[in-house]
């Protein structure tokens, strides 16, 4: 049994989860995050990427619009290393009511989101692949973010004022005193091990899975609804400026350029269970077809991997329970005092990425009324380590890096150009992160041939290091292979088959990698209840999690 001792306990370690950790620690508090996996494991790690102008959301929801523009330009300083100014383009195809970019153009002034009308010969001249039938064209503050990066920032930064990550955590229960919580109970799904957090106060930024949490407390009736969404990134850059089209949100009309692809999304339909996520062929299918209207020919362009990701959505009663497009996106904080009366938790749901330090913010705010207790927020005052205000990502960054070391450090991924220094030294600071661990953190697999070849390598590397033994190296490239072919089987089309057909006959011709030898130690089961699947599957995955 391990013990700890803090003033906050705070559950989950997305996006939300790890700004209120930082908040608190910043605030003065002693403060422990755990989550049952990786952060950003969970929804933060599993979208297209785009940091919200609030354009998308000046007509059907102007509160959120408002909000979005306000926080993207302390999202862009606070966080400069983990966004890319791309800017964003709303454009008005042939298939758009030309109508609605009146609205629009209403719509920004009024929620202040910064937009500037240009003239189609412009937009066309900033973009030459878009549709050049566009009608209409708006200038908006769209960016892109790395949702890992900036959630490892904003853990360092709670580490840096004392608090401590617990992350393969997975929480068993909470324990009371009366009708207050004071700790929380733990498993740590690496060693089995039991933990007990004993805290003053515990906050629920769980996401899509905050009803579970809750209901540990005796808190019933959490209506989080998982609003589940499937992204597909294409093989390269399509654009370098985030293409909204100009209407009321719908299924596939953003486009991002995110690192070295373009992730076109996004569906929005109920999730029963936000741990199982399909990715239907006809959503794929309609994805793409939706590209050809932004993009003449996107088709053309070889789709790489489809995920699907679960939005926590607080059930709204202006809609059907069903219709999680129509559902609002703003933030909704649950007072658990007042609603069912337990004291010492609160949970948070709802809200957008872009906006998760004002989110964090105002949760921690009504912890401090309910201890009585006056603490300034800071967290949009200092920038993240690692982070200088100004100096935001480029896509080129990684080449000039490797261009000023190639003579002297191996490059293990081609497609996302990383190096064999940044893989040792991320084995070394963490020897049990698993391959799909490394992908996070380095994008390992995430370029045009999926882990085809820079798995094998990284493989390799790890038993070179001592870092792994041979049969445990075995056992974690099956399981990653695996993980990539959950996002593989919905696009095999074209050239994607290819590709795929080559990684077979290197995994199955070369290595027989289904039937190396099993490894005496029993891995980690994959969060977030992933069946492992067969690389010579040729049928749909009974549960799909589609991991990027």
């Amino acid at each position: 049994m391990r013990t700890y001792d803090c003033d906050v306990a705070v559950v989950g370690g997305g996006s939300t989860g790890a700004g209120v950790v930082r908040d608190v620690a910043m605030r003065g508090y002693s403060a422990i995050l755990v989550d049952r996996a990786d952060l950003g494991q969970g929804t933060t790690g599993r979208y297209h990427g785009l940091l919200h102008s609030g354009g998308r959301y000046v007509v059907s929801d102007p509160h959120s619009a408002t909000e979005c523009a306000e926080e993207n330009a302390i999202v862009t300083r606070i966080h400069a290393s983990a966004v890319e100014a791309t800017g964003g383009l709303f454009v008005s195809t042939p298939e758009d009511d030309l109508a609605f970019s009146d609205d629009f153009l209403a719509g920004c002034h009024k929620t202040g989101v910064p937009v500037e009308e240009i003239s189609v010969a412009a937009a066309l001249k900033r973009e030459p692949r878009v549709n050049p039938g566009i009608r209409r064209a708006f200038l908006v503050e769209d960016g892109t973010v790395d949702g890992w990066q900036m959630v490892w920032g904003a853990a360092r930064s709670a580490q840096e004022y004392g608090a401590q990550i617990l992350t393969y955590h997975a929480v068993v229960g909470i324990e009371m005193t009366g009708s207050s919580v004071s700790a929380v109970r733990c498993i740590d799904r690496r060693s089995g091990e039991d933990v007990t957090i004993s805290c003053r106060f515990v906050i629920n930024a769980a996401g899509a899975w905050s009803h579970h949490i809750a209901e540990m407390a005796g808190c019933h009736d959490v209506e989080v609804v998982p609003g589940r969404g499937i992204m597909i990134a294409m093989n390269h850059r399509l654009v370098n400026t985030v293409i909204n089209r100009c209407t009321y949100p719908a299924d596939g009309d953003i486009l991002v350029p995110v690192h070295t692809v373009a992730i076109i999304g996004t569906t929005d339909v109920r999730a029963e269970d936000p741990d199982e996520l399909p990715i239907p062929a006809d959503e794929v299918q309609q994805m793409l077809d939706c590209g050809e209207i932004l993009i003449p020919g996107f088709r053309q362009a070889r789709a790489l991997h489809a995920w699907s990701g679960a939005r926590p959505l607080v059930k709204d009663s202006r809609v059907s329970a069903q219709d999680t497009r129509h559902m609002s996106r703003g933030m909704s904080i649950l007072d658990h005092q007042s609603r069912d009366g337990v004291s010492g938790i609160l949970t948070i749901a709802g809200g957008k990425l872009t906006t998760y330090r004002l989110m964090a913010k105002n949760i921690v705010d009504r912890m401090c009324e309910q201890l009585g207790e006056e603490r300034e927020c800071r967290t949009a005052d200092e920038a993240v380590p690692g982070s200088t205000p100004g100096e935001t990502y480029q896509v080129t960054h990684r080449l000039h890096d490797r261009e000023a070391d190639r003579r002297d450090d191996q490059i293990i991924c081609e497609c996302e150009l990383m190096s064999r220094t940044m893989l040792t030294d991320a084995l070394h600071a963490d020897p049990q992160a698993s391959m799909d661990d490394l992908r996070r953190h380095l994008r390992l697999g995430m370029g045009p041939c999926q882990g085809g070849f820079c798995s094998l390598r990284a493989t390799g590397i790890a038993c070179a290091e001592g870092v792994i033994d041979a049969e445990l190296a075995n056992a974690r490239l099956h399981e990653f292979l695996a993980h990539r072919w959950i996002g593989l089987w919905p696009i095999l089309y074209g050239d994607q088959v290819r590709q795929t057909a080559l990684d077979e006959w290197i995994f199955q011709g070369l290595l027989d990698v289904e039937h190396l030898p099993e490894p005496k130690v029993v891995l980690e089961p994959v969060p977030l209840g992933v069946a492992a699947q067969s690389l010579q599957s040729t049928t749909e995955p009974e549960t799909t999690e589609a991991v990027r």
